[in-house]
């Protein structure tokens, strides 16, 4: 059952509300926010079983930063780098606990005749790590470049630079150059 996300506050009121100790106020955040880390972290990690733990991390450890919590960014802009290092920990966990066992990038599925799709997560997939991730973060989650930036705790310049190169790798493939014109 899905509850309602506190439409009337902002990230910015819920926020204060929970410094001054109306505890309600995280479900707002928590039912605003819940799908797009959960989303977020599926995409780190792979697995919908270490998703939901990085998610339950997540707003863990978001509610442990009050009563003195101050939002200096969107909230999403905050949580990205938790989610982030929560979901390579719990990535990292599972590798060691398969022992070795080969597990693939969660961002390429296998690609079948003609899915066009699936062909365009293989390319990105082939991108280095740190421009696939400013791709992601621009075109999937919605993210400026200055949201990036703080983010990832990179410059800006280094965001847009990361997103060139990604975008000129991207535009010279021929499996995904239709994408681009």
């Amino acid at each position: 059952m899905s509850l309602p996300s506190d439409e009337g506050r902002t990230d910015e009121q819920l926020v204060a509300a929970l410094n001054a100790g109306d505890a309600s106020a995280f479900d707002g955040l928590y039912y605003r926010h819940r799908d797009w880390v959960l989303r977020l972290a599926t995409r780190f990690t792979g697995s919908s079983d270490d998703a939901l733990d990085v998610l339950q991390e997540t707003f863990a450890y978001l509610f442990r930063k009050f009563p003195a919590f101050v939002l200096s960014a969107k909230m999403t802009t905050f949580l990205y780098p938790v989610v982030r290092n929560l979901s390579i920990a719990a990535r990292k966990k599972r590798l060691r606990e398969r022992d070795g066992e080969h597990v693939g990038d969660p961002v390429a599925p296998p690609a079948g005749p003609g899915d066009d799709r699936a062909e365009l997560a293989v390319v990105l997939a082939a991108l280095p790590e740190a421009q696939r991730e400013v791709l992601l973060m621009r075109f999937v989650d919605g993210m400026s470049l200055q949201e990036i930036a703080v983010a990832l705790s990179i410059p800006e310049g280094t965001v847009k630079s990361r997103m060139h190169n990604a975008l000129n790798t991207l535009k010279s493939d021929p499996r995904v150059r239709s994408y681009f014109d």
